[in-house]
């Protein structure tokens, strides 16, 4: 393969959503990463596209419908009447997730860019389809978790397995990609691969024994980290184990969750990866020339 057709999915309306005062979480950096884009000429080198916004059916390839129905419904100004829902789907106040104006908006947006880079990886329109918003990684089929609602990653591979037999997921988020793997527990045609923090650390999954059950026995793959790892190390340990992985398992498309909470003083992490500890991952997995 030559030169890697790269799709990059961008909608203006996904930086205006606020998850309010003090919450960690604020999509505005993606508008942040694509004024970067465009100031240092980034575009020029790929394909940019407007996500469409994911419907409910959409969603419910993955997600509950009546946990996508809450979200939906859910507003500042609903919250005190879906109070007990909120609670059910572990939404609201008091924890993590907190509804906002335009909640079901953003995922629509979000979810949607992920099911489109898949779609276009399966019919060979790009190499790589990049989704700066998406990697929720944490959401779970009829719950929200960890800043997360809908589950952007689970969709798009489940988009991907309609043309692929075996597709692999690599995440190097500081937390356990627990959504993704609880998704795909059961089933070989997905292995899950996470490097992660663990131990008294959120979400407390991701242990070294925890490999798939029945038919996935064998596909979940976790390797617990302790504080501190820097660039070095973590590729000594990422390579290796990617390499065997691609050469085994020999999926047929990859889906890289680049979590930057696992990059050196970010307020909720604990590694000292580097932007360039990260993009050398990234070049790693790319030049196995695997649609990514």
């Amino acid at each position: 393969m030559g030169k890697h057709r790269v799709a990059y999915f961008y909608d203006s309306d996904i930086p205006n959503h606020y998850y309010g005062p003090g919450h960690p979480m604020k999509p505005n950096r993606i508008n942040l990463a694509h004024n970067l884009v465009l100031s240092y000429g980034v575009y020029r080198h790929l394909s940019m596209f407007r996500p469409h916004r994911a419907s409910a059916a959409e969603m419910a390839q993955y997600h509950d419908p009546d946990y996508i129905d809450f979200v939906k419904r859910a507003s500042p100004d609903t919250a005190k009447a879906l109070a007990v829902d909120a609670n059910k789907f572990n939404v609201g106040e008091f924890a993590d997730c907190p509804i906002f104006e335009g909640l079901f908006d953003f995922c629509s947006l979000y979810c949607g860019a992920s099911i489109d880079g898949a779609v276009r990886l399966n019919h060979g329109l790009s190499d790589i389809c990049i989704n700066w918003s998406g990697g929720l990684h944490h959401a779970k089929k009829s719950e929200a978790s960890g800043f997360c609602y809908m589950n952007d990653i689970v969709l798009s591979i489940l988009e991907l397995l309609k043309y692929h037999a075996r597709v692999l997921y690599i995440d190097i988020d500081i937390h356990h990609g627990d959504g993704v793997e609880e998704a795909f527990y059961t089933t070989d045609r997905v292995m899950t691969c996470s490097f992660h923090k663990y131990g008294d650390f959120f979400p407390g999954t991701g242990d070294i024994e925890d490999i798939g059950d029945g038919n996935g026995k064998y596909y979940s793959v976790n390797f617990p980290l302790k504080d501190g790892i820097g660039d070095e190390d973590f590729l000594q340990i990422f390579k290796p184990i990617i390499l065997k992985i691609m050469d085994v398992y020999n999926p047929g498309a990859v889906v890289l969750q680049c979590g930057a909470d696992s990059l050196t003083g970010d307020r909720l992490g604990c590694f000292n990866l580097t932007v360039k500890g990260h993009g050398d991952c990234v070049k790693y997995v790319k030049s196995f020339n695997v649609p990514l």
